[in-house]
């Protein structure tokens, strides 16, 4: 009913995994991670509370493959598919008898794919080969094994959810919980590709890219990402007409006086004056 992919990033620590299904809400039930320890996906039948407790194994310092091992012993577990990544980059994984069938997993360095009820035998390999020949960071390698997933074939079912989780491979801090990317699509005809988009989006945020946000940006903050980003052009016309459309909208005025301090904002104002 599902597939995805784990991953350590070898440059930053990072820990990851990305996951496609036909059921709701698929982020809320695979996969599981905690920063510093490791990333789990919990597919198939598996029981409730399994993702946790693989979790916590990986915390007392039991290895990946021993935890498989254990779980794949299990006869409350007969029927489930599991994958874990630790913080070293140890995989293992495991696809019980009973899972729905075209069902597997297959082991790359530092990474795993894992998938059941698929809609062809192609859809692991073209994950594999995906995630390997990709660059960039880890959210970008993933969402390439991932859209190669569903290419091939996917979930036989059809499409519903996905998500994408990745954490830092350091333990969470005070001034630091260690969740580097955590998004998801609960529910959409097309969620992988939903999902790159939300990707996008969130890197459109962490880089300050104004003239992306001025575009996709919820509504009501459009207008503020289009003075900003005049802003950085050095556009007044234009960064003129984004504010005065700003403070027709009820409550904006009121925000903006609120902001006088914020450099982005000041950077806007002084570019009127």
């Amino acid at each position: 009913m599902t597939f995805s992919v784990l991953a350590r990033d070898p440059e930053t620590g990072d820990l990851g995994i990305a996951v496609s299904s036909c059921i709701l809400a698929v982020g809320r039930v695979v996969p599981s991670a905690r920063p510093g320890v490791g990333v789990v996906a919990v597919q198939a039948r598996s029981r409730r509370g399994l993702g946790t407790s693989l979790l916590s194994g990986l915390a007392e310092g039991s290895a990946p493959g021993e935890l498989v091992s254990r779980a794949a012993h299990a006869a409350e577990d007969a029927d489930r598919q599991i994958a874990v990544l630790d913080a070293t980059g140890g995989i293992a994984a495991d696809t019980g008898q009973g899972s729905f069938p075209v069902s597997g997993h297959l082991l790359g360095e530092g990474f795993s794919v894992q998938g059941n009820m698929l809609g062809s035998a192609e859809v692991l390999p073209a994950m594999c080969s995906a995630f390997t020949a990709a660059r960039g960071s880890l959210p970008d390698r993933l969402l390439a094994a991932l859209t190669a997933g569903q290419d091939a074939g996917g979930d036989l079912r059809g499409r519903q959810s996905a998500a994408l989780l990745v954490v830092s491979g350091s333990p969470s801090t005070d001034e630091d919980d260690g969740v580097r990317m955590d998004l998801r699509v609960d529910d959409s005809g097309d969620p992988v590709a939903q999902l790159r988009m939300l990707r996008n989006l969130q890197r459109a945020y962490d880089d300050r890219d104004y003239e992306m946000l001025a575009l996709f940006a919820p509504e009501g903050a459009r207008d503020l990402y289009a003075a900003l980003a005049a802003s950085r052009r050095g556009d007044r016309a234009a960064a003129r007409s984004a504010l005065e459309a700003m403070r027709t909208r009820p409550g904006w005025s009121a925000w903006l006086a609120s902001m006088a301090g914020d450099t982005r904002v000041a950077a806007v104002s002084r570019l009127l004056d």
